[in-house]
């Protein structure tokens, strides 16, 4: 196949960009510095795209047969009202340029893999939910509605529309886990705000398993969670990266330092948590790799 991947140099797209290559497809990547990205991974075409501002370029779709979409600026960090306003537009009106691109070509991709996110839930306590559910309250829950409103525009052009909300990937190189390594390493690592928040989490491969089932199979359309089976609270996700490291896990980091860190709106939305369960991948035939914590753990570390 050939795929065009926006967010392409990112966490997540880094990871798929390879995995689509060793497959044997080409990859086609959109990127705001296109040069840069180039000189990380020669071996993808680049073009330039500044997603709230135009639409990519007609040329980045010649046969194209599918498109990923994973643009989106970075959620973990303080929620100033710049902060959040880049959050939003990253999403809606980058991913409302996509599609107005894809609308304006004669030979369309087939199908869009549209990323979406797990804060669609809001903060759910010990409530197990699925794709079933309504959507939550709070500003992550509404940025994932209008991110994924403004992918739902894709069906009325004809072209296989798959969302895909994503928890916590889980890799040693970056995400949640990259940020707890330095602590629990040194042996002060250990639950968060009292550790009773449940964590929906996926290994990075999986999270790129998912996404290239998606694009691969005509049955997936509509939304599918992705994230391992089995949540874990955030102390059991701590006491088994400490028994994965061999070290204790048992200085707990109070709340109030992730407002320090974050601030207050987003230091709320850290202490609480979705208990995510991924029906309709699993209903549909997804088998993951990685379904729990330790084998996760015990892999990436």
């Amino acid at each position: 196949m050939r795929v065009l991947v926006t967010g392409a140099s990112g966490f997540i797209g880094s990871a798929l960009c390879d995995a689509l290559l060793a497959r044997g497809d080409t990859v086609v990547g959109l990127s705001r510095d296109p040069q840069r990205a180039r000189a990380t991974n020669p071996r993808v075409v680049w073009h330039g795209w500044e997603p709230t501002l135009e639409r990519p370029p007609a040329t980045a779709f010649e046969n194209v047969d599918g498109a990923i979409n994973l643009e989106g600026e970075k959620i973990n960090q303080r929620w100033t009202d710049d902060a959040k306003q880049r959050i939003m537009e990253s999403r809606r009106t980058g991913t409302r340029n996509l599609i107005a691109a894809i609308a304006g070509l004669e030979k369309k991709p087939r199908v869009l893999v549209n990323q979406s996110a797990i804060g669609f839930y809001g903060d759910r306590g010990d409530a197990m939910v699925d794709e079933s559910a309504e959507p939550g309250e709070g500003y992550d829950a509404e940025v994932v509605r209008e991110w994924e409103a403004a992918a739902s525009e894709a069906e009325g052009i004809g072209v296989r529309l798959a969302i895909v909300r994503t928890g916590h990937v889980l890799d040693s190189r970056g995400g949640l886990l990259g940020e707890l390594l330095t602590p629990f390493k040194l042996g002060v690592g250990g639950p968060i705000a009292g550790g009773r928040q449940y964590i929906s989490w996926i290994h990075i491969d999986d999270e790129v398993g998912i996404l290239l089932w998606a694009l691969d199979n005509e049955k997936v359309s509509g939304t599918v969670n992705s994230t391992a089976p089995n949540p874990v609270t955030n102390r059991e996700f701590s006491h088994a990266i400490g028994r994965a490291l061999g070290r204790p896990a048992s200085v707990p980091v109070p709340g109030f330092v992730l407002d320090l860190k974050f601030g207050g709106e987003f230091g709320r939305v850290l202490r609480g948590g979705q208990r995510v369960m991924p029906r309709r991948a699993l209903d549909l035939g997804y088998e993951f790799r990685y379904p729990e914590i330790d084998g996760a753990l015990k892999n990436l570390l």
